[in-house]
């Protein structure tokens, strides 16, 4: 095995063990060597590199291998004609539920990749130390997608959904917790914690100061996410951002969703934005969008940001009920959505690429098509056409500028057969 011991080769995977059987995935192409796959005359975009423009994308053993203006057709194995396309890095999901069966709301994340081109997906939650172990070995031992997670704080995550985790403060085990982020530092991103009334009741801060003590105690840097919408008070929202630290992640960022008393809660109130929640931002608080079937407002969007608080991360959200709302929350849609709301393509891009590659401590690895960097693309059509984008909460926008995946290739092989004109490889 070329000096590979037979226990560092059973513990490789894919591209890694043909890797290490061959010698290094970077060594230099003979001018007989083929990629594997080109993908051909798309128009790139990877906000990672600040790269614009027409070019061929040839992968070989699983990763990038090069960016050039043309490849010729005698180097590639394999070839996609992204021409006329949009062509960036895979891309990565913050804030999605992945956990079938173990999850009351979870979605294979496999299913996801041709409805939303992402090649990376974070369970947001769905387990909980209790049911964590079998979303590792079941899930995502065997999902092509890349799935990281934030451990829930409830020692049962989402399983009793639509049922709230939280009204016992006593499923918050921060002990427990933290030993599963002590255990988990490759898969676990850190904690997450929803602090809506309706699923902490009258708990206050304390759910989110048990999810902060867990990451403190697990020997690592663990992050909070910190669902927001309808918060029991006005007040209770303002502590809640004062207590988040710099590379925590807010999700449901621009939520209009009210209390239980119908008050609106969330970073906008009575039509202006929080001190707090600018503060938050300025500090390095991460604001993530989280759509889903009931967090996302256009008109606490509208005010947000121009206000100063423009989203780090979007993200859908995506669930079993979230999937089929109005809304349409899959991420491509959802960036739509911010281009409509003023953000340039570039940078809703990069909200779905480098931006969360950063904030789960993968970049450069992944979000990126920089040479080394895993065979992750992404292909979208952007159609301009009068669309008409619908939030969680019935306010309609209308827009002309709407993403839709076309193929997706994770780890150099294209997602999904069978291959459909004109991009069928060949």
């Amino acid at each position: 095995m070329s000096g590979v011991s037979r226990r560092h080769f059973l513990s490789l995977t894919g591209s890694a063990a043909v890797a290490a059987m061959s010698g290094s995935a970077h060594g230099a192409m003979g001018p007989n060597d083929k990629f594997d796959l080109v993908i051909k005359g798309g128009d790139v975009l990877d906000p990672s590199q600040s790269l614009k423009g027409k070019r061929d994308i040839g992968i070989r053993w699983g990763m990038i291998e090069a960016v050039e203006n043309e490849i010729p057709a005698a180097r590639a194995a394999k070839t996609i004609d992204a021409s006329g396309k949009l062509v960036t890095p895979g891309l990565i999901d913050l804030h999605s539920h992945v956990y079938p069966y173990g999850s009351a709301i979870g979605i294979p994340a496999d299913e996801l990749v041709q409805a939303q081109a992402t090649t990376t997906v974070v369970s947001a939650g769905d387990a909980g130390v209790n049911n964590l172990a079998a979303l590792r070995r079941y899930i995502v031992a065997q999902s092509r997608a890349r799935i990281y997670a934030f451990v829930h704080i409830a020692n049962n995550g989402l399983s009793g959904f639509p049922v709230a985790e939280l009204y016992n403060i006593d499923y918050a085990q921060v002990d427990a917790c933290a030993m599963a982020l002590a255990e988990n530092p490759d898969f676990l991103l850190g904690v997450k914690v929803r602090m809506s009334e309706n699923v902490i009741a009258r708990h206050g801060l304390e759910p989110l100061k048990r999810g902060i003590k867990a990451c403190e105690m697990c020997g690592w840097p663990a992050k909070m996410m910190v669902h927001i919408g309808g918060v029991e008070t006005k007040e209770l929202m303002s502590e809640i951002l004062d207590l988040m630290r710099p590379g925590d992640v807010l999700t449901h960022a621009y939520s209009g969703a009210p209390n239980i008393g119908g008050v609106f809660t969330n970073i906008v109130q009575d039509g202006k934005l929080l001190p707090a929640a600018l503060a938050a931002k300025r500090r390095g608080v991460m604001f993530d969008v989280g759509h889903g079937g009931g967090s996302f407002d256009f008109t606490v969007a509208e005010v947000a940001l121009p206000a100063g608080c423009t989203p780090d991360t979007i993200s859908s959200d995506i669930h079993v009920f979230s999937g089929n709302s109005p809304g349409m929350p899959y991420l491509p849609n959802v960036m739509s959505k911010f281009i409509t709301l003023g953000l340039t393509l570039e940078q809703v891009v990069a909200a779905a690429t480098s931006t969360p590659a950063k904030i789960i401590n993968r970049a450069p690895k992944i979000g990126t098509l920089q040479i080394g960097a895993p065979g992750d693309v992404a292909i979208l059509d952007l159609v301009e056409a009068q669309t008409s984008f619908v939030d969680t909460r019935n306010n309609k926008r209308e827009g002309k500028l709407l993403l839709k995946p076309v193929q997706t290739v994770i780890n150099g092989v294209p997602f999904g057969r069978p291959y459909q004109a004109p991009f069928a490889v060949r």
